[in-house]
């Protein structure tokens, strides 16, 4: 067993670092779930058949221990060794091979747990979501608001609390289900979203914006135009940038599922919502490569709320819910 494990460790080691260098396109999920299984695995094999082997081989062990002291008793000798007590515990003990398996199966279990069904921690890669999320944020996502999915696999079962416009989400790139996306809901199934001359408009009303102090970008050292926005019932801060066109560049070749449902202009966008998915935007309106550019994202591709930034290592004051 010794040999199979160090395989396993060795297969579990060459996936992280095949990944950590680009090699292969990791799936965290799928890693922990079988970790999971594997040391769940260990630690059933460790309760009803190493361990009692185990115990059995000490019972055997104090047995004769305690046979031979008797003996030894008999002929008058008080004073026995009791070396073979501490061989005892020896017998006890976990192999290595076991105490990095099932030693470990009741802490992976726990995190695997937590991270499926009900919170996972996640970075802000990028601006996009500026001036609400920055980067460098870590971020806490409920995973449970809008149903409970099984993990790995990403079916829904059950239906919770549907989304809503102005709901933080995490999800599944469309183009690429492998990364993971933070965007703002601006559309439900249904919705018809116009986003023209930097105005953003929901089944024909106006989301109201009102403007604010402008925001110092600690990126590019620029000032951008701040506004309040009213989405959903729901404020929060959102950045322009006057030197960037309304329109969106490369609208002419894209080509994502539902495409025939946006009509694109020198204005901007116009979008009806298809059914069973949700058109995002970033709060860095003109920074953000969002459902303008790559679509429609279908419910399958939820991931869960984003609602806390639990740690910025540069900025301390970030820490708190947000909206």
């Amino acid at each position: 067993m010794a040999f199979i494990t160090t395989l396993v460790l060795a297969a579990f080691a060459a996936y992280v670092g095949a990944w950590y260098f680009n090699a292969i396109e990791g799936n965290f999920a799928l890693l922990l779930f079988l970790a999971t299984v594997v040391t769940g695995l260990y630690w059933l094999a460790e309760r009803f058949y190493f361990l009692p082997r185990r115990e059995q081989a000490a019972a055997k062990l104090e047995a004769s221990l305690t046979e031979r002291n008797a003996r030894l008793s008999e002929q008058g000798i008080k004073q026995v060794d009791t070396a073979d007590a501490k061989a005892s515990e020896r017998l006890l003990m976990q192999p290595w091979w076991l105490d990095w398996t099932a030693g470990l199966f009741p802490v992976i279990l726990v995190v695997f747990l937590l991270r499926s069904f009900l919170y996972e921690p996640f970075k802000i890669p990028s601006g996009s979501m500026m001036p609400t999320l920055l980067t460098g944020d870590l971020i806490l996502v409920n995973k449970f608001t809008y149903g409970l999915r099984l993990p790995v696999i990403n079916t829904k079962i059950t239906d919770g609390t549907p989304l809503a416009r102005g709901d933080v989400v995490v999800f599944r790139y469309p183009p690429k289900p492998s990364m993971d996306y933070i965007k703002r809901v601006v559309g439900v199934p249904g919705d018809e979203v116009a986003y023209l001359n930097k105005k953003l408009t929901v089944n024909g009303q106006p989301v109201s914006k009102e403007s604010d102090a402008d925001y110092l970008d600690g990126e590019s050292m620029r000032l951008l135009k701040q506004y309040t926005e009213n989405l959903g019932g729901k404020q929060h801060k959102i950045l322009n940038d006057e030197t960037t066109p309304s329109y969106v560049p490369g609208a002419s070749g894209f080509n994502f599922p539902g495409i025939e449902n946006c009509r694109y202009s020198v204005e901007g966008v116009v979008c009806k919502v298809p059914a069973g998915n949700y058109f995002m935007m970033g709060d860095n309106r003109d920074n953000s490569a969002d459902s303008r550019f790559w679509g429609f994202v279908p419910d399958k591709n939820i991931v869960g709320r984003a609602f806390f930034v639990w740690m910025n290592f540069g900025d301390l004051g970030r820490i708190g819910p947000f909206q």
